[in-house]
C-alpha cells in the first residue's frame, strides 16, 4: 500500500560489533540502530553508556547474545573530565545546577593528593539517579519526584586513576574500574574533596574487558557499508570469552553436545572452556575432574 512503511526482513546474523556510540543517543537507541542495520533477528549489548557519554559499546548480535553478560562483568576504561566549582542534580552537564563555589588555586601536587584517595578498594555511594532498583522501582523514577532515598556504600575499585590534565576550573581524568563504577559520582566526590564540588561534563569509554575503543565504527560507517561489509567487521560470536581455554569436542560427540549432553573426554578439570568442532565454536562447558564435559552455554549457528 502506498505511504505505508515496508517491514524489515530480519535474519541470522552472529557476532560482536565494537560500536562508537555518538553522543546523545540512548544505548538502546544505538542497539536499535545497529540491529537494523544487520537485520539482525536478536541484539543486546553489554553495558549502557548515558546519553552525554561516548565510545565503546560492544553489541552482540544473534548468538553471541548468551556471552554477553561476561562483558557486563569486565573491567571497563574511561577518559572523563570533571567541571568544578558546580554540582548538578544528575552529577552530569545533562541535570539542573544546584550550587555553585569557588574553585581553589589548583596544583599537580594538591589535585596528586585528593586523587590518591580514591584509587584502589573503595566505597561508593550509588547516585539517585541510576537505574538500581528500591521496591521494584528504578531509583531515577523516585529522583524525578524530589524523593531522595538513603542508599548503601558498594565496595568498588579504581585500579587506575590518572589526571591528564587540568585548568582553573576542570580536570581530564583517565579513569580504569571495577563493575558497578559510577563514574559521575567519582566525578562529584573528588569535587567534593577538593573544596568545591564538581559534575561530568564529558564522558568517553576506551576500553571494555579485552576490546579496545575503535574510533572508525560508527553508526555512519554501517550506513555507508555493504551487508557483506558490514558482517566483516563482526568479531566471532565467542569473542567475549575468547580467552578461556578451548578444547576439541571427542570424536562423534558434537550432536550430543549440541542437544546439551555430557561427554567423556580426556582432559583436566576446568571451571569453564570454549568447545570447538574443527574451527566451529560448540559453545561454553565445564570440565568435571572426572573428566567428564558438560555443556553450560550451547550455540546454535546452523540457521
Amino acid at each position: 500500500m502506498a505511504g505505508q512503511k515496508q517491514k524489515i526482513q530480519r535474519r541470522p546474523v552472529h557476532g560482536v560489533f565494537l560500536l562508537n556510540k555518538p553522543l546523545d543517543i540512548s544505548s538502546n537507541g544505538a542497539l536499535q540502530r545497529v540491529r537494523w542495520l544487520f537485520r539482525a533477528e536478536k541484539a543486546g549489548h553489554t553495558g549502557a553508556l548515558d546519553p552525554l557519554a561516548t565510545g565503546l559499546l560492544p553489541i552482540c548480535l544473534g548468538e553471541a547474545t548468551k556471552f554477553s553478560h561476561y562483558l557486563l562483568d569486565s573491567v571497563k576504561r574511561y577518559q572523563t573530565t570533571v567541571k568544578l566549582g558546580q554540582t548538578t542534580t544528575t552529577g552530569d552537564v545533562e541535570g539542573d545546577i544546584l550550587q555553585e563555589r569557588i574553585v581553589p588555586e589548583l596544583t599537580q601536587e594538591k589535585i596528586e593528593q585528593v586523587l590518591a584517595q580514591f584509587r584502589g578498594d573503595i566505597l561508593q555511594v550509588p547516585p539517585m539517579y541510576s537505574a538500581l532498583k528500591k521496591h521494584g522501582k528504578p531509583l531515577y523514577e523516585l529522583a524525578r519526584q524530589g524523593i531522595v532515598i538513603e542508599r548503601e556504600p558498594r565496595p568498588i575499585q579504581i585500579l587506575d586513576l590518572t589526571l591528564t590534565s587540568f585548568t582553573s576550573n576542570s580536570l581530564t581524568l583517565d579513569v580504569t574500574c571495577s563493575k558497578g563504577t559510577y563514574i559521575r559520582v567519582l566525578g562529584e566526590d573528588i569535587g567534593e574533596a577538593l573544596g568545591c564540588g564538581g559534575h561530568l561534563s564529558a564522558l568517553h569509554r576506551i576500553a571494555t574487558g579485552h576490546f579496545d575503543l575503535i574510533p572508525e565504527y560508527t553508526i555512519e560507517q554501517l550506513e555507508s557499508l555493504t551487508e557483506q561489509e558490514r558482517e566483516a567487521l563482526l568479531l566471532p560470536v565467542y569473542a567475549p570469552v575468547e580467552h578461556l581455554p578451548r578444547v576439541q569436542i571427542p570424536e562423534g560427540r558434537t550432536k550430543y553436545f549440541c542437544n546439551g549432553l555430557e561427554s567423556n573426554i580426556d582432559h583436566q578439570a576446568e571451571e569453564q572452556v570454549l568447545v570447538f568442532d574443527g574451527e566451529k565454536c560448540l559453545g561454553l562447558a565445564h570440565i568435571t575432574d572426572k573428566k567428564r564435559l558438560v555443556p553450560k552455554r550451547v550455540l546454535n549457528l546452523d540457521n
